[in-house]
């Protein structure tokens, strides 16, 4: 997936008149814990607290000029993509009905009720209520958002773009590796982009959750395969079912695809709080998580990590935190 340098000015554009480039920091203290320069690039600072809503602010800003008779959008999600959408529609003036699995985030539903979502539960996880989703939009007449869209993508690539611009001046320019992590891919797709973009030659390393390794098991091979998710912590990377054109970028794109398994997570949740004083949800975590575990390969390295979000409930981050030795 390829955009134009209109294509990404007219992305940013959209973005930053909603909120501004977050910050990208080498922490000393990973530094230190890690042996390797770690560039946290901060998506957890957007006004909904992940980088999703980069993608939702340029679909809709699509949306509005393609599409203005829809009034009434509706998508599935594990929190994330839903406060989005949610706050995309409600700048345009859109209603929203949002289909999340029972059992999700308390903290994120409330978020997504609070921007004006109409909230639907249904099934027991992602792929149930967004099958839900599409039967709902079909027989209501709505517009149904999905969760990966080239729209979505050109949002998301902004993000990465401030990332390489902002370290192109860095000692040593770019960092190496990028790890990003991966719920249904656009957050690799946007980084593969932005990197062609921006023309560097940093690695990228997709993470998935190890109690969700669709996207792991598709990836070597080669077709899209689907994997049963068990994950507590990293709800924002429990996919069952790959998206193919997203599937066929990560092949094309990722130098290699790691899992991380929840108590590795929860370690590097752990570490975004004492090093960074960040609070990170699990998937936020993961690709810290990813450098943590690999971190022999990257000593004495530039290496980047997305904190892709840090919309964790109070009470699970509290029993994360209480784990520490």
């Amino acid at each position: 997936m390829r955009f134009t340098t209109e294509e990404i000015e007219a992305a940013r554009r959209t973005v930053y008149a909603a909120m501004p480039p977050t910050p990208q920091y080498a922490w000393p203290l990973l530094a230190q814990r890690l042996g390797c320069t770690v560039w946290t690039k901060h998506e957890n600072h957007t006004p909904a607290g992940a980088f999703k809503l980069r993608g939702g602010l340029t679909y809709f800003e699509t949306l509005a000029r393609e599409q203005p008779a829809a009034r009434h959008v509706i998508s599935a999600t594990r929190g994330n993509h839903g406060q989005s959408v949610g706050f995309a529609a409600r700048r345009h003036g859109l209603d929203a009905t949002i289909v999340v699995p029972h059992g999700n985030s308390v903290e994120k539903n409330a978020a997504m009720r609070a921007l004006g979502v109409t909230l639907v539960e249904h099934g027991d996880e992602f792929q149930a209520a967004s099958e839900h989703a599409v039967q709902l939009a079909e027989a209501r007449g709505l517009h149904r958002v999905p969760s990966f869209h080239r729209e979505l993508v050109r949002g998301v690539t902004t993000a990465y773009v401030e990332f390489f611009e902002a370290l192109a001046a860095a000692p040593g320019g770019p960092p190496q590796v990028l790890f990003v992590p991966i719920g249904l891919g656009s957050g690799l797709a946007a980084a593969a982009a932005a990197r062609a973009h921006c023309g560097v030659s940093t690695r990228l390393v997709g993470v998935v959750s190890a109690h969700a390794t669709a996207y792991l098991d598709s990836f070597r091979a080669g077709r899209p395969l689907e994997s049963p998710v068990s994950t507590r912590l990293a709800d924002g990377m429990a996919c069952r079912t790959p998206v193919p054109e997203a599937l066929e970028i990560l092949r094309r794109e990722a130098d290699d695809v790691v899992a991380v398994n929840d108590e590795e997570v929860g370690e590097a949740m752990r570490v975004l709080f004492t090093d960074t004083h960040n609070a990170a949800e699990g998937a936020g975590a993961a690709a810290l998580a990813a450098l943590m575990q690999q971190r022999a390969r990257w000593a004495g390295k530039s290496v980047g990590v997305a904190l892709t979000g840090g919309n964790v409930d109070a009470a699970v981050f509290a029993q994360v935190l209480a784990q520490a030795a």
